[in-house]
């Protein structure tokens, strides 16, 4: 089960909602209903090496990618529904726009903590992301989460910036864009885009729905 450097974006499925006792061998037993599977890759957090919730499961053809997102879907395993989304679909969700910073983070807050809060305000395409030094493993004191839409992503701001969380209050904003000269997600013409998408292909949004996670 050797991580490959190229993943076949076409002939994968991203997998989330996963409990932290879900392994990779799991996922390949399971996915390897639908078809045979080449790769599975469920990230680890690097301090305490359990799973951070999701993951990838790559297969011989996009044909049995598809197949699997069909009868997998919402697949409990240990009491969670998965949930199953052709990984490209996903990472077009991950560009809509919909990034927030959290500032001024207690150290000891940590991903799964971050999810569990912000998840309330709507479906979140990814794992939060705090930022850690690279050698000792701690908190930097800011992280990164990423919405379906710019609803959620909204009434987070609304709701949270400002709240205590642990012991300090947090900062919640638009994150700023790479390279952009200090310009902040959430724009306009972004919403714009993001509406139009949704408006294309409404099908890879369908099972972003509040309440999947």
């Amino acid at each position: 089960m050797a991580q490959k450097n190229e993943r076949n974006q076409e002939a994968s499925v991203y997998i989330g909602n996963l409990d932290d006792r879900v392994t990779d061998e799991l996922i390949w037993e399971l996915m390897v209903q639908a078809g045979p599977v080449v790769n599975v890759h469920l990230p680890k957090d690097r301090v305490t090496q359990s799973t951070q919730g999701y993951g990838f499961c790559e297969f011989q053809t996009t044909e049995d990618a598809d197949y699997a997102v069909k009868i997998m879907n919402m697949v409990k395993l240990f009491g969670k529904p998965m949930r199953v989304n052709k990984s490209a679909n996903d990472r077009r969700l991950m560009d809509v726009g919909a990034k927030l910073f959290i500032g001024n983070l207690d150290p000891e807050i940590d991903e799964k903590l971050l999810f569990d809060t912000f998840a309330a305000f709507g479906p979140v395409v990814q794992n939060p992301k705090v930022a850690r030094d690279a050698t000792s493993g701690n908190s930097k004191g800011f992280a990164f989460v990423s919405y379906a839409a710019f609803e959620a992503a909204d009434a987070a701001i609304e709701a949270m910036n400002g709240q205590y969380l642990a012991n300090k209050p947090i900062a919640v904003n638009y994150a700023f864009k790479k390279d952009s000269k200090g310009e902040r997600h959430g724009s306009a013409a972004e919403r714009l885009l993001a509406a139009q998408a949704r408006k294309n292909d409404p099908a890879s949004f369908a099972s972003t729905t509040p309440g999947a996670w």
